[in-house]
């Protein structure tokens, strides 16, 4: 089976999604990703469907999935390089990704995490 890499930059993860994904794929990363935030001690986790051309209700609830999870272990996702199409396939599956941030590219994906940070520092 294949598996996603999973590349720390600080205290964020990066997972760039580079083949279509088959369910035990999206699975094993799910695991891989809550196994990486618990020992690593990220506060972000940023995921790049940039090569993703098509996306099915299990890879949409996967990535509801470890926002949650990432969530529960305290750190953000964020989603960044959503296609035009996955969206609308999205959609139209009744899925609104409950609970995971989006952005547009990496950039500013990079960017909404670190302002997450500091509003939750400065709330504290």
């Amino acid at each position: 089976m294949e598996r996603i890499p999973i590349l720390r930059m600080g205290d964020t993860l990066l997972v760039t999604i580079q083949v279509d994904m088959q369910d035990q794929t999206a699975l094993a990363l799910q695991d891989d990703l809550a196994d990486k935030i618990a020992k690593t001690g990220a506060s972000g986790v940023l995921i790049d469907i940039t090569a993703l051309e098509i996306v099915d209700s299990f890879v949409g609830r996967m990535l509801t999935g470890i926002s949650s999870i990432a969530r529960i272990l305290s750190a953000t996702t964020v989603v960044v390089g959503m296609q035009p199409a996955v969206a609308i396939t999205l959609i139209e599956l009744g899925l609104s990704l409950e609970g995971v941030r989006t952005a547009l590219n990496v950039e500013r994906g990079m960017e909404l995490l670190r302002k997450t940070r500091q509003e939750s520092h400065l709330g504290n």
